[in-house]
């Protein structure tokens, strides 16, 4: 059953910090979705927090009934000042609540966010076979732009990057 009337989407907080640190190190544990071998540890988490809001950036939860079910966040693209119109989102749910528009929740705000901080283009690096994220981009405007074949290594397998964008204005 989707829960999309019942999610509220806030500004994440020092204290949902735990929570988001358990979906982030289980996508890392267990899915191509972030293509490390390391999980990391709440001040990484806290450092990452500080940083997107020193940057004025968003970094979104969505919650019901206290429990963090996932979160969003975009940061720039590349350091240089010519990509300074171009950043790059990641959206995570909870494994146990995938599917149950808890990221279809999360897009639209991130979306509005991007434009508001005068950004040109938002981009999505995507496990090309990660059907869903290709899916759930793609209902959002999402075009792909680029596939660049083994570039990332997971699970004992070559793994091939999608890039897709949505152009914002």
């Amino acid at each position: 059953m989707p829960y999309s009337a019942l999610i509220a989407i806030r500004d994440a907080t020092e204290a949902d910090l735990p929570a988001i640190l358990d979906i982030h190190n289980d996508a890392v544990l267990n899915t191509t979705a972030i293509w490390s071998h390391h999980t990391v540890d709440l001040e990484n988490r806290r450092a990452l927090l500080a940083d997107r809001r020193a940057r004025g950036y968003p970094f979104l939860v969505a919650a019901m009934d206290g429990e963090v079910l996932g979160f969003a966040s975009f940061g720039d693209f590349r350091p240089w000042d010519g990509y300074a119109h171009t950043v790059e989102h990641s959206v995570y749910v909870h494994k146990h609540h995938h599917g149950k528009g808890v990221g279809k929740s999360l897009m639209p705000p991130l979306i509005t966010a991007a434009k508001a901080c005068g950004k040109h283009v938002m981009l999505a690096g995507v496990e090309a076979g990660n059907t869903a994220s290709l899916r759930f981009h793609r209902q959002f405007g999402f075009v792909e732009t680029g596939r660049l074949k083994e570039v990332g290594w997971k699970f004992d397998r070559w793994l091939d990057l999608v890039f897709m964008q949505k152009m914002l204005d």
